[in-house]
């Protein structure tokens, strides 16, 4: 029997937590946006259909941060049962940013989902708008600090080491390391986008039920109008923190861009088969000194590659691949969002074919979200913080066996909340169908309604 090395098992069951957990907070952050949006929307207009909106999206809301939340508490236990050398050795810096994330955050979030989900018609319109911005923001501070000590981890500042353990020298050193404003914009653009996803897939499916009411229509052209313009920044915000990246963690940079050699006008790798073993690419197409403009600005720029980090650079096929859907899947939510915006916009015609493809992209922003994730937590690998301590020495002694039972358990917990979770949206959705008129929307092929 082949023994399993528990250092693997322990990153394997950390990565099902995370990745698991990480798909409802993006969720939730872009959606307490929508739901503010909706609810402002009806107290200046006082036009029913907004406050329809808002009605129905808050329980998928509700839902979501309920899984948040669980998913949440299960992942942090694990910083002390298979990784107390984190929290022993930089655990100054990690328990005080992920205490001001429930201190700040959880707490308003959850005492003010309260007000939102029950307190209409008990307190006054003013308040419950208070409580739905509270509750928008209570997300984003959430994300800020987890952002905060994730971008440290990768690019630590404002501490200094004494007796092995991290000291924190300087706080604002510390929140604002420099990944942070490129990690965060990323992140909550990330968020943006997944949600606006799930609200145009959502609202299509209803669509394509024959749902015609102005809420679906308004809630359609908000997902996909709202996708349509982040894309470009995200784009952009993914180049800024591509260079950043480059300056601060080269390795993970040559792995992404599957560059073995350091040179000067280094080609783009658009495909390619990266083998470790030989520390070359099999099948590569790639285009001449492309990534030398785009990382370095400059036709001839250098960019160092993979060997010259010896053993302290990621696994490269993993990242290579990861950064690869996370572009591939946001070069087609950006032509499928503009595609929808133009035949909403100036066509004034929905397709039946769009409205299908809009739905079958419901999630699509989870699949970036977790293929960009692999990229910065693959990427950072052998470290757990850069430069300060590798992951083998922050994990524990736990049996294998002890591990490969509870991530056996977790994976198949999650697998069956996912797919809970997914078939509860869609069947809210159709128990919410009901009729409507959209007179400047039509069918194809259909008669008009």
């Amino acid at each position: 029997m082949v023994a399993l090395d528990p250092l693997v098992l322990a990153r394997l069951q950390f990565a099902a937590n995370v990745t698991f957990h990480i798909l409802f907070p993006t969720i939730s952050i872009g959606m307490g946006w929508f739901l503010l949006f909706f609810k402002t929307r009806f107290v200046a207009t006082g036009e029913q259909h907004w406050m329809d909106a808002y009605q129905f999206w808050i329980k998928i809301f509700a839902l979501t941060f309920a899984l948040g939340v669980v998913s949440g508490i299960t992942m942090s236990f694990q910083f002390g049962t298979n990784w107390p050398g984190f929290m022993n050795t930089v655990g100054n810096v990690a328990g005080p940013l992920l205490a001001y994330e429930v201190l700040t955050a959880f707490f308003l979030e959850a005492t003010m989902l309260g007000i939102m989900l029950f307190g209409r018609g008990r307190v006054s319109e003013g308040v419950h708008t208070l409580a739905t911005w509270l509750v928008a923001l209570g997300t984003t501070a959430s994300a800020f600090w987890i952002l905060a000590l994730n971008s440290w981890m990768h690019t630590p500042a404002g501490f200094e080491m004494i007796n092995g353990q991290a000291h924190v020298t300087s706080w604002f050193e510390v929140i604002f390391n420099p990944s942070f404003p490129y990690r965060m914009s990323h992140m909550l653009l990330a968020s943006g986008l997944t949600a606006s996803f799930l609200l145009a897939g959502i609202s299509a499916y209803r669509w394509l039920q024959l749902d015609r009411a102005k809420d679906v229509m308004a809630t359609l052209r908000t997902g996909v109008m709202v996708a349509a313009i982040l894309i470009p920044v995200q784009i952009m915000v993914g180049d800024l923190h591509g260079l950043n990246t480059l300056h601060h963690q080269p390795a993970k940079l040559a792995a992404m861009e599957g560059i073995w050699e350091t040179q000067q006008g280094v080609p783009a790798v658009l495909f390619a088969i990266p083998d470790q073993a030989t520390q070359s690419n099999h099948y590569e197409i790639a285009i001449p000194k492309l990534a030398s403009l785009y990382l370095t600005h400059d036709w001839n720029g250098e960019v160092q590659g993979i060997k010259s980090f010896g053993d302290k650079h990621p696994p490269v096929g993993p990242v290579f691949w990861a950064f690869r859907i996370m572009v591939g899947m946001g070069l087609l939510m950006l032509a499928v969002s503009w595609f929808a915006t133009y035949e909403l916009k100036v066509k004034k015609a929905l397709s039946r074919r769009t409205a299908m493809v809009l739905v079958a992209m419901t999630f699509a922003g989870w699949v970036a979200l977790i293929s960009g994730w692999y990229v910065t937590e693959i990427g950072r690998q052998p470290w757990l913080v850069y430069g300060v301590l590798t992951t083998a020495q922050a994990a524990s002694t736990v049996p294998s066996q002890n591990i490969a039972m509870s991530l056996a358990m977790y994976l198949t917990l999650y697998a069956a909340l996912l797919s809970a979770y997914v078939s509860v949206v869609f069947y809210l959705a159709k128990k919410a169908v009901h009729g409507g008129d959209e007179p400047l929307l039509h069918v194809k092929g259909l008669s008009h309604v």
